[in-house]
């Protein structure tokens, strides 16, 4: 039935559960819960279209068909097998299963893959005589199995390839920021078009391209070929186009995105891209380093990815991010500029105190997001003249969407369960408290004679070897037992030497530093 309601389920970035949930109550979705990394919530199949097209920080969206508890692999196995397959699967047919695992009992998600997928075929194979086919790639039907401890949901998954893949992009830089990341952080901001924007670092033009969508209110969903739920048996083509070519919700945006770089490769990449997705008329691009921006347009607001140095190196990172700082300062006066980015040392750089701080994923790393409110002269002056950041005075709100599955939230530390009288302290010894507490990382097995660090890396060694060599040079020899000069000034020169071996037996260590043990490239 077109109007039956069913759960579906989006699947998100951490830290963008709450902008989704947003976008979903937009939509229309009914009971809307937030969970990690996911927000379900109730709608029909036309949400289910809807939802695939419109929501801009949703990878993917599923819609659970099976729900059951296993103990192991077999118990999986015999579930899936009992289901009945025949109101969504043929045997001339293909299909492709998705294995996500949190569980101490199914450790290994390809061998549950393997049994899910074995379970299919025989329930056609004794039914029929003949089995679906799996097929990798553009497979008819896409399954997704979540396990959680014992809990086993089994979902269709309606999008196919990841919905960050908007179809837009033909060329790119080296380590481009996710799509759905860029859509979530400008959404984070509040910015719906009301002003201008700008990044000044941008690449190979990803959020100048998401922030021309939310200021028009473009679906993203349009530039892409297919979604997988056009290959459902139950797929209704008339309305799905009726959806697809809806443009009453687009809107005029009377201001303009300015991009720049410092590349002028990345600028024709962007160009590129942005020709490919419709926007060139709303956003203006050039060639100029950051350093060098004199006048800011008048009412805008700043977003900017610069580069963390893990994929992409600078020769002078944090000299990168002080520059930024001064920028800002001079330049950006009256704006808010919202940055993202790895290391505290290089916000430190920065010099500007921010006025709120977001933890965001970036593909694998944990990052910060934050936001710096511009002003004139010194923080206390305009804490007195204006009562603080705007951010500050804002009233806190109640969430409007409840939590799911309390227990995929983030953890209380130890510490605060102690405060709040939820547990006692646990007390450990021997080899309990080393099992728990204490990790051994084993050696890294690449070259030791080839340091493939950041530089950021190399040059904070090599200014605190300095440092130590410094203080070393510093300390005068003493001798308070003997008056002997003569002893006392031979003791001065074996000592002297003794530190220089201790010289060259750091400098030895420093040499295998890449045993440590921590990865090169994320």
């Amino acid at each position: 039935m077109k109007n039956e309601k069913f759960e579906i389920i989006a699947k998100t970035f951490q830290g963008l559960e709450d902008v989704l949930a947003e976008e979903i109550s937009i939509l229309g979705g009914e009971n809307i819960e937030i969970g990690r990394r996911m927000v379900s919530f109730i709608g029909d199949k036309e949400l289910l279209y809807k939802s695939n097209l419109q929501l801009r920080t949703a990878l993917r969206i599923l819609k659970p068909i099976y729900q059951f508890t296993a103990n192991n692999t077999d118990e999986v196995y015999e579930k899936i097998k009992e289901f009945n397959w025949d109101k969504y699967l043929s045997p001339s047919q293909t299909f492709a299963i998705d294995s996500v695992v949190y569980s101490e009992e199914f450790k290994h998600s390809k061998f549950v893959t393997y049994r899910t997928k074995d379970a299919i075929a025989d329930y056609f194979s004794e039914k029929t005589g003949n089995r679906p086919s799996v097929r990798i790639n553009n497979a008819d039907i896409i399954l997704n199995l979540h396990i959680s401890q014992h809990n086993c949901t089994l979902s269709l998954d309606s999008s196919g390839e990841s919905l960050h893949k908007r179809g837009y992009r033909i060329e790119q830089t080296e380590a481009p920021i996710n799509e759905v990341l860029a859509a979530g952080m400008i959404l984070k901001t509040g910015w719906r078009g009301e002003k201008n924007f700008i990044d000044p670092m941008c690449g190979s033009g990803t959020l100048l391209i998401e922030a021309a969508m939310i200021a028009t209110n473009t679906a993203p969903g349009i530039y892409r070929k297919d979604f997988a739920f056009e290959r459902w048996n139950d797929y209704d083509e008339e309305l799905f186009d009726k959806l697809y070519n809806d443009d009453s919700m687009e809107k005029t945006f009377e201001y303009k995105i300015f991009g720049s770089d410092i590349s002028p490769k990345a600028i024709a990449i962007a160009e590129r891209n942005i020709k490919s997705a419709g926007m060139s008329k709303y956003i203006d691009l050039k060639v100029l380093p950051f350093q060098r921006y004199e006048e800011a347009p008048e009412s805008g607001i700043l977003v900017t990815n610069p580069p963390y140095g893990e994929r992409i190196s600078s020769q002078d990172l944090l000299g990168l991010y002080e520059m930024i700082g001064e920028r800002l300062k001079h330049v950006f006066k009256g704006y808010d500029a919202w940055i993202i980015s790895y290391r505290e040392e290089c916000f430190d750089k920065i010099g500007l105190k921010p006025a709120l701080k977001l933890e965001l994923m970036n593909g694998a790393l944990e990052c910060q997001y934050r936001k710096y409110e511009i002003f004139s002269g010194k923080y206390n002056d305009f804490k007195r003249e204006t009562g603080g950041f705007r951010e500050k005075q804002k009233e806190d709100k109640v969430p409007s969407f409840r939590f799911k599955y309390q227990t995929n939230l983030k953890k209380s530390t130890d510490k605060e369960n102690i405060k709040r009288g939820k547990q006692k302290p646990e007390i450990l010894h021997g080899e309990e408290a080393l099992e728990k507490f204490v990790t051994f990382k084993l050696p890294s097995i690449e070259d030791p004679t080839v340091d493939n660090r950041p530089g950021w890396k190399k040059l904070r060694d090599k200014n605190i070897e300095r440092e130590k060599k410094l203080k070393e040079k510093k300390r005068k020899p003493y001798n308070d037992e003997l008056d002997d000069k003569s002893f006392k000034k031979r003791n001065h020169f074996s000592s002297f030497k003794q530190r220089g071996n201790h010289f060259r037996d750091k400098n030895s260590k420093t040499n295998d530093r890449s045993f440590d043990g921590r990865k090169k490239h994320k």
